[in-house]
This record gives structure tokens, C-alpha cells and sequence, in this order.
């Protein structure tokens, strides 16, 4: 993936004729002739999306009523309403009853596994989650991996082994790549005292908060190593699941290799 300028998208929107559209800075901008068109609140979406970049709010912060943003870009309180619901539904915003709209974060129950789709065959049935790091080191990475975290030449990656056992069966071997530069000072001491989800690390101690990732999915025969690690025989198999998730504005911060045992779970997902 090469890095690329993301320009204003306000720059290149033609606004509707009734309504003029919002600036970052709140004031009003009128229509730009002969410009792609881009629906009002999908500008206020984005606009919304580059204050979580800058983190202007943190994960877990209340942002502001819709009326005071409504305010704040000069647009009607039902686009912003509908920016946000888009937010929501991406999970990178959560509206709570009574309380408000906060910055989601992988502390709260309902997002912290939002990205294992791993379900027990038996629906409903609780299960125990333990994690168990084996490694933790900086290493150059290979250049597909280099490539996917756009890294520069020389730059080296965090790598990181764990097994993730379910009701004390070990079910998932992870393999975990990040830009060094990114997470300095994550050692296995710090990962090995954490007591809450990975990615939750990632927001409280380094400012990253992963909000979306693409996987692709292949069935595959346990190599002896993995095999030794989940207990099974060597070719049994197995599920992988190849991520790579990204922050705020498309910069992509893992890559992650799970190799799923699914004697006793299956993995999920909804399409609409």
C-alpha cells in the first residue's frame, strides 16, 4: 500500500443547492461548480471522522450533542444525526440511552471483540478467554509485511506470538506484526501484565485505536509448530484468518496471522 495526502473533502464536494456545506472550522462554504458530489452528511461524517484523528476525543469521551455540532458546522441537527448514526454503525462511535454519544473504545464490552468472529457451536454458552503471550521482539519484517504497514526502508516491526484458549482449551494461535516506530516500549513485560484486550493496550498506551480491518479466510493443514502449540496433530485442520486493521483515516496498523481450531466453535459474520 503506498501512503497517499488526504486531501479536505470539503475541498472537492459540490454542496447541495440548499444548503451550503461546513468547513473544518465551522463557517460555511458555498457550492463548487463541476466538483464530485458528496451527500452533506457524509461530509459532516468525515469531518467528525478527522477530529477522532486528531484526537480532539479520546476513546471513551463524550463528544458533543448533535445540537451543538449542529451548531458547530452550521448544518441541521438531522445531518449530523445521520453522520452519526453511520459512525455507530461502524462502531466507532456508541450512543448509550440517556447519556449521549461517546468515542468507542475496545474497553467496552460490546466493541473489545468486535473483531473475533470465533463463536461456540453451542449459541448462548458462556466461555472463558485466557490469553497466553509466548513472544514479544523487534524484527525487520519481510517486505510484504513492509509493504502492508507502509513502512520505509530499514524501519523494523513489532512481532508478537500469543495462544488465546477458550474454557481452558487452547483454540487460536495469533501472529502479530505493528510499526515499531508506533508502539516503542511494547515489551513482553508490558503485554504479559495486561489484564484487559490487546487492542485496548494499544489505546491506552499508545494512542492508537483500531476501528476497522479487512480479512481474508483460507482453511489450512497445522504445520508441526502450531500443531505443538494447540495440542493437535500435525496436519489436522485449520482455519486462518489473515487481518490487517487499521486507525483513523485508512493508516493500516497490524497485520495478524490467527490460525483457528474449530473442533468446537465456527467462524461468524453477518452480510447485509
Amino acid at each position: 500500500m503506498t501512503a497517499e495526502a488526504r486531501p479536505d473533502p470539503l475541498a472537492r464536494a459540490a454542496r447541495p443547492a440548499d444548503e451550503t456545506g461546513p468547513s473544518a472550522s465551522g463557517k460555511p462554504v458555498g457550492r463548487t461548480e463541476g466538483a464530485a458530489f458528496s451527500p452533506l452528511y457524509r461530509q459532516i461524517k468525515a469531518l467528525l471522522v478527522q477530529s477522532l484523528e486528531r484526537g480532539e476525543w479520546k476513546p471513551g469521551d463524550l463528544i458533543p450533542s448533535e445540537i451543538d455540532l449542529a451548531a458547530r458546522f452550521q448544518v441541521s441537527q438531522g445531518t449530523v444525526r445521520k453522520a452519526i448514526d453511520e459512525l455507530a454503525a461502524e462502531h466507532m462511535l456508541l450512543r448509550r440511552q440517556g447519556k449521549g454519544t461517546f468515542v468507542a473504545t475496545h474497553h467496552e464490552a460490546r466493541v473489545r471483540y468486535r473483531f473475533l468472529r470465533l463463536a461456540p457451536d453451542e449459541e448462548g454458552e458462556a466461555v472463558r478467554t485466557e490469553s497466553r503471550i509466548l513472544e514479544c521482539r523487534r524484527a525487520r519484517p519481510s517486505a510484504e509485511i513492509a509493504r502492508i504497514l507502509e513502512l520505509r526502508a530499514g524501519e523494523t516491526a513489532v512481532t508478537i506470538r500469543r495462544v488465546l484458549s477458550f474454557d481452558g482449551v487452547a483454540t487460536v494461535v495469533d501472529d502479530i506484526w505493528l510499526p515499531g516506530s508506533v508502539f516503542r516500549g511494547l515489551t513482553l513485560d508490558v503485554l504479559t501484565a495486561n489484564r484487559g484486550p490487546l487492542y485496548g493496550l494499544f489505546e491506552t498506551q499508545f494512542g492508537v485505536s483500531m476501528v476497522r480491518a479487512d480479512e481474508k479466510l483460507r482453511a489450512v493443514a497445522a504445520s508441526s509448530e502450531i500443531a505443538d502449540l494447540l495440542g493437535i496433530a500435525a496436519g489436522a485442520p485449520l482455519l486462518q484468518v489473515d487481518r490487517v486493521s487499521y486507525t483513523y483515516g485508512g493508516r493500516p496498523m497490524e497485520v495478524r496471522r490467527g490460525t483457528y481450531l474449530t473442533n468446537h466453535f465456527h467462524y461468524r459474520n453477518s452480510l447485509n
